[in-house]
């Protein structure tokens, strides 16, 4: 089915609209996967709150070019064969899914991505994006380090809380 330039020029648009809007996109290759596979695929992007969608690869990187707050330059060697856009906004959770997927099949996968302001580039890549933190994780990271010297200090001041106390009376009293 071919396009009229009008359709394609709305599906630039669009396509600008999703790689401003989103933090993280994966381009990924399905092609090979039949119709059963790829529904599931589709179904498991979908619990993941990931967006999963087949795009024309000119009409991918006529968007890319237009978005000016983003460099995705790097992506576009990517831009062959089959490409299935992953969208979503926490970094790893594509590749979380891409590794579980592959465990009982060959695809997809992983030509690029684009997290943040990074640009990954080929499958190899695809255990480091799984192992990105979110920022949430990140952040109970934080937190908890930050509460460890509290806690310590604070078990260590009511486990020897007697002694302590103790301490305190002894020296007041020679005092006097």
């Amino acid at each position: 089915m071919k396009m009229t330039r009008e359709e394609k020029n709305q599906m630039i648009d669009e396509l600008q609209g999703i790689l401003t809007d989103n933090p993280v996109l994966y381009l990924t290759d399905a092609s090979g996967l039949d119709s059963l596979t790829t529904s599931q695929l589709r179904r498991e992007c979908f619990k993941k709150d990931i967006t999963l969608r087949v795009v024309k690869n000119t009409l991918l990187k006529i968007a890319m070019e237009r978005v000016e707050e983003k460099n995705f330059e790097p992506l576009y060697d990517a831009l062959k064969g089959q490409t299935a856009l992953m969208i979503t906004s926490v970094g790893s959770t594509p590749a979380k899914l891409i590794k579980d997927f592959r465990k009982n099949n060959d695809r997809p996968l992983l030509k690029g991505a684009f997290i943040e302001a990074d640009c990954y580039i080929g499958d190899e890549n695809l255990e480091a994006l799984a192992s990105i933190k979110s920022k949430e994780e990140v952040i109970g990271d934080i937190i908890g380090l930050l509460q460890s010297p509290a806690k310590n200090v604070l078990s260590a001041l009511q486990s020897g809380g007697n002694t302590i106390a103790g301490l305190v009376k002894t020296l007041s009293e020679r005092e006097q």
